[in-house]
């Protein structure tokens, strides 16, 4: 799939060739060196629990939803350092999901993959060979792998 190998394709692309399971289509996940750019809050009082939305991020999502979709954000095992990434768009949120949402932008995480990303910035970053929306500044994870999409955590 060209979004998994780091490629990107427009959200209206995704529409017309990707079906996924509930809902979801995928986009791309990576975690690239970036530099640090400034967080925004997701809320007033923005917490270690919390995940914090670059305004790049919160316009791109502007851009590419539509109604009641928003970005989920999905830690599953996997990758050459154990974790890795997956960013979606949907529109069902989940009993267990929290929702962040800035600026009209939404962001949806579940309970389990909180525990891994709590207090990390979501990004977007548009470079010369991809655009993606990256994870940055996780304080829950130990090291990454040479590739950016996948991490340890701290035990």
């Amino acid at each position: 799939m060209a979004a998994v190998l780091g490629l990107s394709l427009t959200a209206a692309a995704l529409r017309a060739v990707t079906p996924w399971a509930r809902g979801s289509r995928l986009l791309a996940a990576s975690r690239g060196p970036q530099a640090r750019r400034e967080a925004s809050s997701s809320s007033p009082e923005a917490g270690e629990g919390q995940i914090h939305l670059t305004a790049s991020c919160v316009q791109r999502l502007l851009e590419i939803t539509e109604g009641s979709e928003f970005l989920r954000l999905e830690v599953e095992g996997g990758g050459c350092s154990g974790f890795q990434y997956k960013f979606s768009l949907d529109t069902i949120i989940n009993p267990d999901d929290r929702v962040f949402e800035q600026g009209g932008a939404r962001v949806v995480v579940d309970s389990d993959s909180l525990a891994f990303v709590k207090g990390a910035q979501v990004d977007f970053s548009q470079e010369l060979i991809r655009s993606s929306f990256q994870v940055l500044n996780n304080p829950q994870a130990q090291q990454g792998c040479s590739c950016g999409s996948s991490f340890s955590v701290k035990l």
